[in-house]
């Protein structure tokens, strides 16, 4: 009796010191985290409505990946006549973003560029509309989905619904499936499946029959995604036929920031310069507006025009000084449309080809 009591106590001090160390190692990482935290320069740091739109959008993009792996290799159990594998799969959910951030892969720097952008995007457009009006009229989109050109008429009939299909997920935080870029949605529906995996296996061990399943569902999954579905590319296959002539883009531009169609704005403006959609996106949404300023320059857009973009922008991010805008207009009007196409050269590049060139300018840099 002696003896199974000190086996118990030997076993609980052991557990007790397991868990004084790992509490040491959390304060640690913890401190090391609010010390980075610290560091950050302002103009990098979040804000926290930025930080919970990322947030919520990281956590539905997951979870419906998630969900759908589960469901389908469950379904596929299920035919075999392997029902307590199916329930397996179905039941014991994981937190998969949570072991994801811990391993690291959501540093992933084109994946939180993406994220960021588009949480910065959205919540941009829900404050246009101030100024850039159009009054009583219908809005473009839904003029644009009347048009007698029936290309046109189908492409905006189409941003229309992939507008509306993410801002309902947007809204409920249970996005209907991933529209990401092709190559982050490969990769982030595997990091899934491998999490997934890893849940059952640390439960009941290997089990080829599993993997099969989960390795079929993600191969569905993956060969469903519709990349040209993403609000993103449809936006761009309007502007390309709108394909507006100079005297037209103008009043386009205007009117797209007073629908808060921010993703047609971006789109018409690549269009006029050929510039990709993620460079122009990324121009668009920094607050300096000094790259912005050059774009619309090289576009040959008129002072009023940049006014009502910049005032447009401003009263939607607090984070732009109207002021020294104001301040700059003259100087940003004297600059040649050609120069301003020749500092906006490098933004014309293959996108592949500038993250190759981004990389070794920061690996440059350290």
């Amino acid at each position: 009796m002696t003896d199974v009591s000190t086996s118990e106590e030997r076993a609980q001090l052991t557990a007790r010191l397991a868990a004084a160390r790992a509490a040491r190692g959390r304060a640690d990482a913890r401190l090391t985290g609010a010390i980075d935290d610290f560091f950050i320069p302002r103009d990098a740091r979040l804000d926290d409505r930025l930080r919970s739109a990322v947030s919520r959008l990281l956590a539905g993009l997951v979870g419906a990946i998630e969900t759908e792996l589960r469901r389908h290799a469950s379904r596929v159990l299920q035919g075999k006549g392997e029902h307590q594998r199916a329930d397996m799969l179905l039941g014991g959910h994981a937190e998969v973003e949570t072991r994801l951030s811990r391993a690291g892969l959501l540093r992933d720097r084109r994946l939180m560029d993406e994220l960021i952008a588009r949480a910065r995007g959205d919540l941009m457009a829900q404050g246009l509309g101030a100024t850039a009006t159009t009054g009583d009229r219908a809005s473009l989109l839904v003029r644009l989905a009347d048009d007698a050109d029936g290309v046109v008429a189908s492409a905006a009939g189409a941003l229309l619904v992939a507008e509306t299909r993410r801002r309902s997920g947007n809204e409920t935080g249970q996005p209907l499936g991933s529209d990401l870029p092709a190559e982050l949605h490969h990769q982030l529906v595997w990091w899934v499946a491998a999490t997934i995996r890893e849940t059952i296996t640390a439960r009941s061990g290997d089990d080829a029959q599993i993997d099969r399943a989960i390795v079929e569902a993600a191969q569905r999954n993956l060969a469903a995604h519709d990349e040209s579905a993403r609000p993103e590319a449809v936006a761009g296959r309007l502007a390309f036929a709108l394909d507006p002539r100079p005297h037209e883009l103008a009043p386009l531009l205007v009117e797209a920031l007073g629908d808060r169609q921010l993703t047609l704005f971006v789109a018409l403006l690549g269009r006029a310069l050929d510039i990709d959609f993620d460079a122009v996106r990324a121009i668009v949404l920094e607050p300096e507006g000094d790259r912005l300023w050059l774009a619309l320059r090289a576009a040959n857009l008129d002072r009023t025009t940049i006014a009502t973009v910049a005032l447009a922008l401003a009263e939607a991010d607090p984070r732009r000084d109207l002021e020294a805008f104001a301040d700059e207009l003259d100087a940003i009007m004297a600059v040649p449309p050609e120069a301003a196409r020749s500092a906006l050269a490098p933004l014309t590049l293959h996108h592949d080809l500038r993250l190759a060139i981004d990389a070794l300018a920061r690996e440059a840099r350290r």
